[in-house]
């Protein structure tokens, strides 16, 4: 077995795998950038080794540095993890020279089957059922232009050393894929020093789902079933599940055989992931293979009980999988959320800066329903806007599908971060729409579902009554607790009303009347005299001030609701609603109504950066007339590059930015007359 393992990665795939070494005996390395010296990762290995500069290209993908640390610490084995330079074909070959183990597969699979072009040539050799698509290196955006007419719109732009959808565009015209061509070729270079395209027909109405294989250096590969991850945006994917809903066992079969086959075919060693797309009717065509450990992996753990970093160490140090095929069933199913820095109310934009809360939610088993958390962070860490923005990975395993969707969204809405925007929110609405439930599902399905981007959900109906009644109960508690507070003047007591009068928001009042001096507590919203409805809610909490969540029950159903302090209220997080809730006496609530509104100021004029970014480029000049539509600038965060278009038509009349600026979020790149 591997005595020291380095692990060649960062975040929370460098702590995954430490958790197994460890687990096993096994000595760990970690190396790091200089915005990485503090991360988690860094902490948790036996021994921590200094790389280079954040830029990734200056550490975590220079080749020399990572090998000389691994001389440096004496370890024998590196680990990539994903990303960087897990499926570089020359990495694994200066390992083998070095005499150092590389935990994954065979340069000669990485070769064959890491090169999107090369791998789908290999599978149509072996009469693999491939997407139709032009398999050659494309020069020139007018070369591209003629292959998407030739094959039929729409067309998909992937790079071909890609993954984590970098480098890849949908076009749905000759315009469209002229612009996009440009764009997936500087992803590429920046994101995978290649910058290599290739372009196949986009199949509508997919499902993406892939089969997890395992094979040792004796020629033994078996699948571990499949995956789907279907729910994507921007061709990345959001979540993930094992099983599939959609899939029956005749054709979990037939792609397992497939996906095997493929990987004997390069004499596959390690894990990997074949991936597929697979139509309404359960036709399926290889669409690539990753060869190397895959985000998300954690889903095949819980549904077969496998730990597959474990499986990866042990088939790297020359032992035979303990498996046959016969032996491996799937039990149960798992969901994966991916918890990115994103702001989803600005079309999902990355979103950087310091974790000034970061408190998951309860972990572990109970009941039957396991809740597990992968992340590579912790509370007082910085996001950085050099790396991906993905930062931690929920995962909820449960006998049914229904059950871990529901333990998912619990779970979700106990889990509090602060610092910079991210996309609970959006995952909690998730977990509550019937679409998701019921499986029907499509990777367009996001588009779908939210085609005007996502704006949370108002508080109505059951959300409305539970914040309320949470709100006004943690103001009546406030009061009691001030009431209770020693050394006061002595003079006449303190009264105050059971009454209050909650905003949530948007100006919709409820009137709300809480009894008790301690949970459990009794919240009557309405007033019968007034003609309001009335209902009465029962909560029941373990609560108390400074928490970030409340948890408890809520006429017996348990709930957890975010809570932060603003200026006579709370801000409430609750199944994706975001809302301030004011709480006022009734005589507070007469005087609101006269206070006047104050106007937000008109910024039509400006264009503003919509997330904290790197200036790639300016298209336009001072004085220049734009129309609608048309490009201004590309602004580069988190290795993605957004291009930014004129919503209006205008004339330039000044820019504030240049190339290489940094900008922060709202900051003015230009402004028109």
């Amino acid at each position: 077995m591997i005595k020291k393992l380095l692990i060649a990665n960062r975040g929370e795939i460098a702590c995954r795998v430490i958790r197994t070494a460890k687990r096993l005996g096994i000595e760990t390395v970690a190396v790091y950038s200089e915005a990485d010296r503090d991360a988690l990762h860094v902490y948790m290995a036996d021994e921590a080794v200094a790389i280079g500069p954040a830029a990734a290209a200056q550490s975590y993908l220079v080749m020399d540095k990572i090998i000389q640390a691994a001389k440096d610490t004496g370890a024998d084995a590196i680990h990539p993890g994903y990303g960087f330079l897990s499926e570089n074909a020359a990495f694994a070959k200066a390992l083998k020279k070095a005499g150092i183990i590389f935990v994954g597969p065979n340069p000669k699979a990485i070769e064959a089957m890491g090169d999107k072009i090369e791998s789908k040539k290999l599978a149509a050799d072996a009469k693999v059922s491939t997407v139709p698509g032009y398999l050659g290196v494309i020069e020139t955006p007018e070369e591209a232009v003629k292959i998407a007419d030739d094959i039929g719109y729409p067309v998909m732009i992937k790079a071909s050393a890609g993954g984590g959808g970098k480098g890849m565009r949908i076009a749905y015209s000759s315009d469209e894929v002229a612009e996009g061509f440009a764009s997936s070729q500087s992803e590429a270079k920046s994101s995978f020093g290649d910058d290599r395209v290739f372009i196949e027909k986009f199949i509508e109405e997919p499902r993406h789902i892939e089969i997890q294989v395992l094979g040792d250096k004796h020629g033994n590969v078996i699948h571990l079933g499949e995956r789907e991850c279907s729910i994507q945006r921007r061709n990345q994917k959001v979540l993930e599940e094992a099983p599939s809903p959609f899939l029956d066992e005749k054709t979990r079969a037939a792609m397992g055989a497939e996906a095997v086959a493929l990987a004997k075919a390069v004499d596959y060693d390690s894990a990997g992931t074949v991936e597929f797309i697979v139509d309404k009717d359960k036709n399926f065509y290889f669409l690539e293979m990753n060869t190397r450990l895959q985000v998300e992996h954690p889903v095949t753990e819980f549904v077969t009980g496998l730990d597959l970093v474990e499986q990866m160490l042990k088939v790297a140090s020359g032992e035979k999988l303990g498996l046959k095929q016969k032996d491996v069933t799937l039990t149960g199913s798992a969901i994966e959320s991916r918890i990115y820095a994103e702001d989803p109310v600005r079309n999902f934009l990355p979103s950087t800066g310091r974790l000034v809360r970061f408190r998951p939610p309860a972990l572990g088993t109970e009941d039957g329903i396991t809740t597990r958390l992968d992340t590579g962070v912790e509370e007082g860490g910085e996001i950085s806007v050099y790396y991906d923005p993905m930062i931690a990975k929920l995962i909820t395993y449960a006998p049914t599908r229904i059950e871990a969707i529901d333990a998912m969204g619990r779970a979700l809405d106990a889990f509090a971060i602060d610092g910079f925007r991210h996309n609970i929110p959006f995952l909690a609405v998730l977990m509550r729409n019937e679409r998701w439930r019921s499986g029907d599902i499509s990777t367009k399905f996001i588009a779908e579902e939210f085609p005007d981007g996502f704006t949370p959900p108002v508080p109505e109906g059951r959300i409305r009554d539970v914040l309320a009644a949470v709100s006004a109960s943690i103001d009546h508690l406030s009061n009691n607790r001030r009431r209770m507070i020693t050394q006061q003047m002595h003079g006449e007591p303190v009264c105050f009303s059971d009454v209050r009068q909650v905003e949530l928001g948007d100006g919709d009042l409820v009137r709300v009347k809480v009894e008790g001096r301690d949970y459990p507590l009794r919240a009557t919203l309405g007033e019968e005299e007034s003609g309001e409805p009335v209902r009465t809610i029962q909560l029941n909490s373990s609560w108390w001030f400074g928490e970030p969540v409340f948890e408890g029950t809520v006429d017996g159903e348990p709930v957890a609701v975010q809570v932060r302090s603003i200026l006579n209220g709370v801000h409430l997080t609750y199944q994706g609603v975001e809302v301030p809730v004011r709480v006022f006496t009734e005589r507070e609530a007469n005087y609101l109504a006269l206070m006047p509104v104050k106007e937000k100021p008109d910024m039509s004029k400006f264009l503003l950066c919509p997330m904290p970014g790197l200036v790639v480029s300016l298209a336009v000049k001072e004085g220049q007339e734009v129309s609608a539509g048309e490009t201004l600038c590309v602004v580069e965060a988190m290795k993605m590059e957004n291009v930014l278009k004129s919503e209006v038509d205008g004339v330039v009349s000044k820019i504030h930015a240049e190339p290489g600026d940094s900008l922060n979020v709202d900051a003015v790149i230009l402004e028109f007359e």
